[in-house]
């Protein structure tokens, strides 16, 4: 189940424009052409950002998110149509063989139960050609990045075109192993609603990343900074061996 802030078509409509900055998206593209990947997954694409990005260069892309509404905000963009569009997740794909299937952002870490995670990774392999790359990232759980979840560290209030005024800030909710639950806020100066999103995101250490990939069938090929985020991330990848020569 998506969060609030994916599945809401008020928040939905949101999300690009209170995150506009996306240079965490430039080291994705620079694997696209350092892999010369042609044809991609986009898993997880939300309101489609860098699926577009990916279109725009040529690139042929299938954009998967399991939240209709944030779907339908890539759907209304230009270019949107020269992607094909899926509601779903990585257990419920056509049959593929892409070059490349990349999950950007909090993509890999919303998937929080054990089985759901095994499951994703496998539909990943079975889509993915012999030969072809995994990328994704994962927040290092040692920097306990949610430390400054709170609303002292996130509060702002944006004047957006075409919506006003709206307050937003994140609560820290609960830290339990490797599960960090939180809470965005919103406040629309419109008519004054509070809209909520609950979300919780699975930290996990390298090892065991590379465990669930080796048992999935993909082979880790190591692990890579976040040069817009250095030190905080892990960004994995991995590969679908190659079938053996007859």
């Amino acid at each position: 189940m998506a969060d609030e802030c994916f599945t809401l078509p008020r928040l939905a409509a949101l999300y690009d424009a209170l995150d506009p900055e996306r240079d965490d998206l430039l080291p994705y593209l620079a694997l696209v052409d350092e892999l010369g990947a042609s044809q991609v997954l986009d898993l997880g694409c939300g309101t489609g950002v860098f699926t577009l990005l990916l279109a725009g260069r040529g690139v042929r892309v299938l954009g998967v998110d399991p939240a209709a509404a944030s779907v339908a905000v890539a759907r209304r963009k230009p270019g949107a149509e020269r992607v094909r569009w899926l509601v779903g997740d990585a257990t419920d794909l056509p049959p593929l063989g892409v070059d490349l299937v990349t999950m950007t952002a909090n993509a890999a870490q919303e998937i929080t139960g054990p089985d759901h995670w095994r499951a994703t990774l496998r539909g990943v392999r079975d889509a993915l050609r012999p030969g072809g790359h995994l990328v994704f990232e994962s927040r290092v759980p040692a920097r306990r990045a949610w430390e400054s979840w709170t609303r002292a560290a996130s509060h702002r209030v944006s004047d957006l075109p075409g919506v006003g005024t709206v307050e937003d800030w994140v609560e820290l909710l609960d830290v339990t192993g490797p599960l960090v639950a939180f809470r965005r806020h919103y406040v629309f100066a419109a008519d004054g609603q509070h809209l909520t999103s609950d979300s919780t995101l699975r930290f996990r250490e390298r090892a065991e990343v590379e465990a669930d990939l080796r048992a999935a069938g993909l082979e880790p090929l190591g692990v890579r900074d976040a040069p817009d985020r250095p030190g905080r991330e892990y960004v994995f990848l991995a590969r679908r061996p190659a079938e053996p020569t007859p």
